[in-house]
């Protein structure tokens, strides 16, 4: 499908160019309210992305539950789109159509006919990115979609779609300006995702009553885990049971142990159950095992001036992240030392998620991050020293990794998280070391 010959002459933008211009087309980059993208989506003849759509939304864990339940539909052949945010190195990881990220000129040609569309009415950043994916997506005939809300839900640009299933991951304070200084005032914008008579699933273990109310007045199938799904984690595996739409049990037994999180894998499974696709034991196995999400629980192993290291990244920033991070760490203890890198943004809970973690790592190297929301090093080197942690301040994040890359061996592991600035720019070192070897 070529565009017709408009976006053709010279002053075709490049993608880089519409970042920069949609960065600068609204006066707030939060604008919480449908009515504008609803009226543009009319505009610029949207209907459905696909013909199953799956939304996501919650505090922690929606990147990863996207994730598995997209590899949980692509194993059974179908064509699947996912929409996230937000991006750790490039604009085009948002939008991928059948496990492939969307090019440059897919993104171009999208901005395009939603700038069109938009006429006089005023987009933020993320509501233009959320039109054009729906509009390419509906360019790719899929079989199925899972778009991830991009805060809150109720007034989220991804809620101007009807969801076939709604999934709400956690439910912890984050964003309090927006959605409130509440769990029941964030359970009530998260359950804004669901619809009439449509199943709903949470995989928060003690969901705030005003989601179990939405789900009630709307009359939504409502699973919850403990109840309807719900894992235990053993040494080596762990187990899985899930109910059918004939409330039939269905179990999965001695699964392998994931690095991302498990609780999030046995939300997307009761997801894929409740769809009623075929269930077949080994191709969800091995959909499980090959879910990647890059910056989440990460793990990589690299060459770096003559010895192998191993680093994970994480992009954990608030208190619920950190006792997730912290858990893990201690079920996978490594032979040498723990070495931490760490950055924050200012407007996140610096002792909270301090507090979690002290006692995982040797040492700390900490960072400013590249953008006017960091907090400063000194700030971050004082609170850790005031809980008697070891700690280094450095220029940038890459310094500090590189810090860490010089004192450690290969039988150590550098864990690197705190925020996406931190990961995004650990990531371009991490492709620049391996150009240097």
């Amino acid at each position: 499908r070529g565009s017709t010959g408009s976006g053709q002459h010279m002053t075709a933008r490049s993608l880089s160019d519409w970042l920069s211009y949609l960065e600068q087309l609204h006066p707030s980059a939060i604008d919480m309210g449908l009515d504008r993208s609803r009226q543009v989506a009319l505009q610029a003849g949207l209907s459905r992305p696909a013909p199953r759509v799956v939304t996501v939304t919650g505090t922690n864990g929606k990147g990863s539950t996207c994730a598995f339940v997209a590899s949980l539909l692509q194993a059974q052949g179908l064509k699947v789109g996912v929409y996230s945010s937000p991006h750790l190195v490039r604009y085009n990881e948002r939008v991928q159509i059948a496990g492939v990220e969307a090019t440059d000129a897919q993104l171009c040609q999208a901005f395009e006919v939603i700038e069109k569309a938009r006429a006089d009415v005023s987009l933020t950043y993320f509501e233009m990115g959320t039109l054009a994916a729906f509009w390419l997506f509906e360019q790719a005939a899929l079989d199925a979609v899972v778009l991830e809300v991009g805060l809150g839900g109720r007034l989220d640009a991804v809620n101007l779609i009807d969801a076939d299933m709604a999934l709400v991951t956690s439910i912890g304070v984050d964003h309090a300006e927006w959605l409130g200084n509440t769990r029941e005032s964030v359970a009530f914008e998260k359950a804004g995702i669901f619809r009439e008579g449509r199943p709903a699933l949470c995989g928060d273990i003690d969901p705030p009553q005003p989601l179990l109310d939405q789900a009630n007045a709307l009359k939504c199938p409502l699973s919850l885990r403990g109840t309807d799904f719900d894992l235990s984690i053993e040494a080596a595996s762990w187990n899985w049971f899930g109910t059918d739409a004939k409330s039939q049990r269905v179990e999965l037994r001695d699964l392998p142990l994931l690095d991302l999180p498990m609780q999030n894998a046995a939300l997307a499974l009761q997801a894929y159950l409740s769809l009623g696709l075929p269930w077949q034991d080994a191709a969800i196995r091995q959909a499980l095992l090959d879910t990647r999400v890059t910056g989440r629980l990460d793990r990589r192993t690299f060459e770096w001036r003559g010895k192998q290291l191993h680093v994970l990244l994480d992009v954990g920033h608030n208190p619920h992240a950190a006792v997730f991070l912290a858990q893990r760490l201690n079920q996978r203890p490594v032979s040498g030392k723990r070495l931490a890198v760490f950055g924050l943004l200012n407007d996140k809970d610096l002792d909270g998620v301090l507090g979690e973690l002290t006692g995982c790592f040797s040492s700390w190297a900490v960072a400013p991050l590249s953008t006017p929301r960091s907090r400063s090093e000194q700030e971050i080197a004082q609170a850790l020293q005031n809980l008697g942690a070891v700690v280094t301040s450095y220029p940038d994040v890459a310094q500090a990794l590189e810090a860490q890359c010089a004192q450690a061996t290969a039988d150590d592991e550098i864990v690197l998280f705190g925020s996406f600035y931190c990961v995004a720019e650990a990531l371009e070192w991490l492709a620049g070391a391996s150009r240097r070897k």
